[in-house]
């Protein structure tokens, strides 16, 4: 790939990045607005396990780092080691997911779904759609793999790689916010 091209796949994906902000921005938005509005039903206080959700932040923060260190031995053309931590990162994003479905799995046994109240309904869709952005994270560090495994590391490759870890540390970005305004101030409220 020429540079011009290059340059233009990453403007591109920084615009993208960029709306997806904007999104975040408006969920973030409508959630500070309806955090109040618990219709009698159960408040932050009532359904947030914070030592849980301290634990969920941690394994997406240390995927954060397992990530750059991904790039930084691609970059060096460390191949194993960087193969080895996209494994690590991949099963942490994957324990984080996971730790986050069953979170909203009992919620919803104990009748605090997103249909309760417009506090569970922000809820829901704010940390929801962080849950799916981290779900297509995922398939692409997957479909990485398959590209890796047929046409091993290239330039191009590594180029592949860094638009990831840009993402996958732009989710961690959003998920700090969510755990402080959601979680952290959720709970003081």
């Amino acid at each position: 790939m020429n540079q011009k091209k290059s340059d233009k796949t990453f403007f591109g994906f920084w615009v993208y990045l960029m709306t997806d902000l904007l999104m975040f921005a408006g969920l973030f938005a409508a959630f500070a607005v309806l955090r109040g509005n618990t219709f009698g039903g159960p408040t932050a206080r009532d359904i947030f396990d914070l030592p849980y959700i301290f634990v969920e932040t941690l394994i997406l923060l240390t995927s954060s780092f397992t990530v750059g260190l991904a790039v930084l031995f691609a970059r060096n053309k460390k191949i194993k080691s960087a193969i080895s931590f996209l494994v690590i990162t991949l099963l942490l994003g994957a324990s984080f997911l996971t730790m986050e479905l069953f979170e909203f799995t009992g919620l919803i046994k104990r009748g605090a779904s997103f249909q309760r109240s417009a506090f569970l309904s922000s809820y829901f869709s704010l940390v929801g759609t962080h849950g799916l952005h981290i779900t297509a994270a995922l398939l692409w560090l997957v479909i990485l793999f398959i590209y890796l495994s047929k046409r091993g590391f290239s330039e191009g490759m590594v180029r592949k790689l860094t638009l990831f870890g840009i993402f996958w540390h732009f989710l961690d970005i959003v998920w700090i916010f969510i755990f402080t305004i959601v979680y952290l101030l959720g709970l003081s409220m």
